[in-house]
């Protein structure tokens, strides 16, 4: 099978880095829409592994804190390439956004003001909800294996769109599925095989001591480096980190900076955590700026390389394996339950409603890069403001 012409054959670490590359400097939309576009380039495209494997990995990351397509794109990086491909992975993702993210620091210091980007961001919504739709229902055949699995991926979306904790419900449907296979086995005298799985249910929490009040660099590192290390869920959750955090406990930040920079995060590409680098540039300029990012995101990579040691325990465990079933159709419950809130912000309107058909039959039928669907996207968007305008 010939690759495409801009991505000529070559050895595995020059194909993480140049694809999580491109991925960071055009993924827009939350980590939803991140997987949905690794899935396309790492399964359907490139064949790095089946469904199954990385419905695993998937599942595996939601169980560990800090921003799951990062540690998605760390992992990947690594099984392709080593780990070479493991720090190219997840810093060549990361480095984009941080860098548009700095632009944009830049700009509000000096001026006050964001520059606008509603424009651009009116066409590309559209796209990702056909990406993110496309990965769902290859996923969706793998994670439901029966009438159990369905009901308890059901459930999470629902659950969650009613405005439930997305972890409380990982863990739930995560729970519900081991359950239901410990009352399998304990029929069949296999009761003592339960304690295997608290393994996978101890969780890497740690929390550092807090630094003075008045503002240093040191102090700045180890509070994102705490977040970092704690930290589930989606950039919501992260608005309630950096609030308490900044805001509330170090009278750094006023709530208006805050809500700007969750804001940045959300409208340049790659991880919605390069909030923290226009925090820190906020704070103390690009050097700190540096240091927020790099504190934010090293508990992802610490925690991804020890994750990489036990994951292939996890499936041969037969326990492990129906708690990672659970956490994967429980995941998928999430991912579809944020589709549907991020579909309500998209389709706004015919025009909006059409592009994301269009985007659905290139992907699905015709294998069209996600890229150059985002790239697309944001370039109609563009051209139909102009001629409303």
């Amino acid at each position: 099978m010939s690759q495409m012409a801009d991505e000529p054959a070559s050895s595995p670490l020059r194909e993480v880095a140049l694809l999580f590359g491109r991925l960071g400097a055009t993924a827009f939309g939350g980590p939803a829409v991140y997987i949905a576009m690794m899935h396309q380039e790492a399964v359907r495209r490139r064949r790095w592994m089946d469904d199954q494997r990385f419905l695993d990995l998937v599942g595996a990351t939601n169980l560990i804190p800090g921003p799951n397509a990062t540690e998605m794109a760390i992992h990947l990086g690594l099984l392709r390439a080593g780990w070479l491909g493991f720090l190219a992975g997840g810093v060549l993702f990361i480095l984009p956004g941080m860098l548009a993210t700095l632009a944009l620091a830049w700009a509000y210091v000096e001026y006050g003001s964001l520059p606008q980007m509603g424009w651009v961001l009116y066409g590309i919504k559209p796209v990702v909800i056909a990406i993110v739709a496309q990965a769902l229902w290859d996923l969706g055949r793998k994670a439901v294996k029966g009438a159990l699995t369905a009901a308890v991926g059901a459930a999470v979306s629902a659950l969650y769109l009613l405005g439930f904790n997305e972890i409380l419900l990982l863990f739930a449907g995560a729970a519900m599925v081991l359950l239901a296979h410990g009352g399998r086995h304990l029929l069949r005298g296999k009761a003592s095989a339960l304690p295997q799985v608290l393994l996978v249910l101890q969780g890497p929490f740690s929390a550092l001591a807090a630094g003075a009040i008045p503002f240093s660099q040191t102090t700045l590192f180890l509070s994102f480096l705490k977040i970092g290390s704690v930290l589930y869920g989606s950039g919501y959750v992260l608005l309630a980190f950096f609030n308490a955090e900044f805001v509330s406990r170090l009278g750094w930040l006023t709530n208006q900076e805050l809500l700007d920079a969750i804001a940045v995060g959300q409208v340049t590409p790659g991880p919605v955590f390069t909030s923290a680098t226009f925090v820190g540039y906020l704070m103390g300029g690009w050097r700190s700026a540096l240091l927020a990012t790099v504190g934010i995101f090293l508990p992802s990579f610490l925690f991804v390389g020890l994750l990489s040691r036990i994951l292939p325990w996890v499936r041969k465990s037969s326990w492990a394996g129906a708690f990672l079933d659970g956490v994967n159709v429980a995941s998928l419950g999430l991912m579809a339950g944020v589709t549907l809130y991020l579909g309500r912000a998209a389709l706004v309107d015919p025009f909006a409603i059409m592009l994301s058909m269009v985007a659905l039959f290139l992907v699905v039928r015709r294998k069209v890069n996600s890229a150059w669907l985002i790239l697309g996207g944001g370039l109609l968007g563009i051209a139909y403001k102009v001629v409303l305008g």
